[in-house]
Parts: structure tokens; C-alpha cells; sequence
């Protein structure tokens, strides 16, 4: 079986849902959307 943390190392990047750009992980961040798409003045 699979180290849990090795499991979670090779997870591949999330994507943003409007211009496919990485998301940059955050600590409890369940979005689809990066922050530049998400910024208010947009």
C-alpha cells in the first residue's frame, strides 16, 4: 500500500475552471477558480 503522504505529494495540480492556470493551494480551499479570476474588480 501507498504511503498517505507520498498519495497526496503526486496528486496532480488543480486547474481554475475559467483560464486553466494552476490553482495555488491554500489551507481549506475547496475552489475551482484561481485568484485572479476570482478577484472582485473583474
Amino acid at each position: 500500500m501507498e504511503n498517505v503522504i507520498e498519495f497526496f505529494k503526486n496528486l496532480p495540480n488543480r486547474k481554475c475552471d475559467v483560464c486553466g492556470q494552476d490553482i495555488v493551494e491554500k489551507a481549506d480551499c475547496y475552489g475551482h477558480v484561481c485568484d485572479e479570476c476570482d478577484h472582485p474588480a473583474r
